[in-house]
């Protein structure tokens, strides 16, 4: 046997030690390979191409910077995992130091071991990735709105890139194995694992201090959505306290939370909690930094994944727009839309054609020289009324302010009215009205400084107006369901022009709007998506390699305990209760901080993103319950067979 062979051989026979980390890092080739599989697809660029410059740019990059960030991780991930197996394979290294083995040729064996476990996941990352690649492509044509779909396509390119990027990668974590074991004598090396634990203690302040710095943090994202102090110091700064607590909440709060349950005989020696909570304490010392990875990990995850959902949900179209086609009709004294009855009648046949229920409503805005455009009452109660929204009542000199954006709907109803006035000018005569408060719905959207006033004094801004603008707005429940008829509209209405060569009109469809950004949120979906995964598969990996790591320990100190009569059921619920703190303690804090986030965001939008929070909670959740069960049972088993 040669010495390739010697370095091959061992990552055969510790196959347990290496499952982990070879399946995350093919894991990460895989994610890495569909990346660059959307970017080289020569149909989805030219699709988002068609739609929007804008979009098929950002999505780009977006892929773009999402490869990048995969493959920094993984960089940190594959460093961590090859330290976590150099500090459990310190006797080893003392054994084969002290058999003969220079320090050049055990570094020579490190590198072959982690090129062969960095090859072979490669390869098995390309061939996965390639397999689901059509379904892939399918799911990314749904969410991209891409009605023909996107056929197979293999680029070569993808797969040079994938190799090439992850042959480095492994090279450099390679390199930096060996300069891990240079540290420590020969006799430390052989003794690494009878060093004695000092007894974990924490701090009364950092305790207190990682608590107040959440809730510090919380106030600030709070601060951002309620008041609308759209400041991006603020938010980075609320996001760096809750991070800076959740450090503190892991290595000191935690830690100070099972010493004083320790010091509570009615708690502390009841059955097996003396056994439980004294391995807790030296667990939760240990595993801090990997709980506060694991747990700010899984949050960043969780957010971006329920964001990206939710700036796809229609509901946030229907927001700065709650109207499903919009036709507006321009007339003065020397042009008129004689088109103007054809289409509006086009647009009621085809909805009655494809059964979709309607109801049309109009109003015709006037200007004051001053830039105020205002609307009567009846013209407003009527769009309410569409709406669903309540009826106002106005008397002569009194006016209304309505809201024609999501900012300015957000700013009436934190701040209200700013004035208590407002002066309209008219061929140089002014009228003062009293404006009686702000409206807290959109109902003329996309303009600016738009005002209710009643009918008689609408009459006299109107008069003598030259220009005539016919509003027409279709309300459809069942909008985002209209694109088909939608796009028929557009082309047909887009392509007709009077006796006069003129287009006296303007038509809009919501729905071609929403699937527009939808093709920008789609990409922002699959790139959070895949990266959110990605991290929680590294997080979860964490967990794995932090209890092998302690396994020879535990199986040791188990083996002991049982002689004086710990039993396998005892085992079993010493060992679960560790578990469940080690799997579901950081998710727990990842979900309470994904949480505050939802709550916030749903402070900026005014449909309700709670199935969305909950179907990303519920499926990672699902995961994680799978995975806890599949170690238990797998650590279980290793103890099992040390017991007497």
């Amino acid at each position: 046997m040669n010495f390739r062979q010697f370095a091959f051989n061992n990552v055969f026979r510790n196959k347990r030690a290496y499952v982990a980390h070879f399946l995350s890092s093919a894991f990460s080739v895989m994610i890495f390979f569909i990346y660059a599989l959307l970017l080289f697809h020569p149909d989805l660029k030219g699709n988002i191409v068609s739609s929007s410059g804008t979009l098929s740019m950002l999505g780009t990059m977006g892929l773009r910077v999402s490869q990048c960030i995969v493959f920094i991780f993984s960089f940190f991930f594959l460093l961590y995992s090859a330290s976590s197996f150099i500090k459990l394979r310190k006797k080893e290294f003392g054994i084969l130091l002290l058999l003969g083995m220079s320090r050049k040729q055990l570094n020579r064996m490190l590198f072959i071991e982690n090129i062969a476990i960095g090859a072979a996941a490669i390869i098995a990352g390309i061939i996965v990735g390639a397999v689901f690649s059509k379904l892939i492509l399918l799911i990314s044509a749904s969410m991209l709105a891409i009605v023909d779909g996107l056929p197979f396509y293999l680029p070569g390119k993808a797969i040079l890139l994938t190799a090439g990027a992850y042959l480095i990668l492994f090279l450099l974590v390679a390199s930096f194995t060996s300069v891990m074991t240079r540290k420590g004598t020969l006799i430390e090396l052989i003794k690494a694992e009878d060093k004695p634990k000092p007894e974990p203690k924490a701090s009364v302040l950092l305790s207190v201090l990682s608590a107040l710095l959440i809730l510090i943090g919380y106030a600030c994202v709070f601060l951002f959505a309620l008041r609308r102090m759209f400041s991006f110091p603020l938010l980075l700064g609320g996001v760096a306290l809750v991070i800076v607590g959740t450090y503190f909440l892991f290595t000191q709060l935690s830690v100070y939370v099972m010493r004083a349950m320790k010091k509570r005989p009615r708690i502390f020696l009841k059955r097996t909690n003396l056994l439980t909570i004294s391995e807790l304490i030296y667990r939760l010392r240990d595993n801090a930094v990997m709980f506060f990875m694991v747990a700010v990990i899984s949050a960043t995850a969780f957010t971006g994944i329920g964001t990206a959902l939710a700036i796809g949900d229609p509901g946030l179209a229907a927001m700065k727009n709650p109207y499903a086609f919009t036709y507006d009709s321009y007339n003065d004294s020397d042009h008129k839309n004689s088109l103007e009855q054809k289409h509006v009648r086009l647009i009621e046949d085809t909805l009655r054609r494809e059964g979709f229920d309607y109801r049309k409503v109009s109003y015709i805005p006037t200007y004051s020289d001053n830039g105020f455009m205002l609307i009567k009452l009846d013209d407003y109660n009527h769009l309410a009324a569409a709406l669903g929204y309540e009826q106002e009542t106005l008397r002569e000199g009194e006016a209304l302010a309505t809201p024609s954006t999501v900012t300015q709907t957000g700013e009436f109803k934190l701040d209200g009215l700013t004035q208590d006035s407002l002066t309209l000018t008219k061929e140089g005569s002014e009228m003062t009205l009293h404006l009686l408060k702000a409206l807290p719905h959109i109902v003329v959207p996309n303009t600016t400084n738009v005002y209710v006033v009643s009918d008689a004094d609408y009459a006299k801004v109107n008069a003598g107006n030259l220009l005539k603008i016919v509003s027409v707005q279709f309300v459809v429940p069942d909008w985002h369901h209209t694109l088909r008829i939608a796009q028929e509209l557009r082309d047909t209405i887009n392509n007709d022009v009077d006796e006069s060569g003129n287009m006296n009109y303007n038509f809009q469809a919501l729905v071609i709007d929403w699937v527009e950004s939808r093709q920008l949120n789609g990409l922002l979906l699959i790139v959070s998506g895949l990266v959110g995964i990605v991290f929680f598969t590294f997080a979860a990996s964490f967990i794995y390699f932090r209890l092998y790591a302690d396994l020879a320990r535990d199986e040791e100190q188990y083996r002991m305990i049982s002689k004086v009569g710990l039993s396998r059921r005892e085992l079993g619920r010493t060992v679960s209760r560790q578990l469940l703190l080690m799997f579901f303690l950081p998710m727990l804090v990842a979900v309470i901080h994904s949480s505050v986030a939802f709550l916030a965001l749903q402070q900026l939008v005014d449909f309700s993103v709670a199935s969305h929070t909950l179907a990303i909670f519920a499926t990672f959740l699902a995961i994680q319950v799978v995975y806890y069960w599949i170690t238990r049972w797998r650590y279980l088993n290793h103890l099992h067979q040390k017991m007497i």
